[in-house]
């Protein structure tokens, strides 16, 4: 199997990565919404309705 980031064999520790640099890439390219899901796009008010209320103490 080969690494999706950058072609080279995979690395069993890092899988289906070669290595921590090329998993990093992969991390971040999901953290900044580089890769999105498909589906529908929420408007901003379904968004706060669907996150729940914190507790008041």
């Amino acid at each position: 199997m080969s690494c999706p980031i950058c072609g080279k064999e995979s690395d069993p520790k890092y899988r289906p990565f070669c290595c921590k640099r090329c998993a990093d890439i992969d991390l971040a390219r999901w953290l900044n919404g580089s890769y999105v899901i498909p589906g529908e796009a929420l408007e901003e008010e379904d968004r706060a309705a669907e996150r729940p209320e914190p507790p008041i103490h």
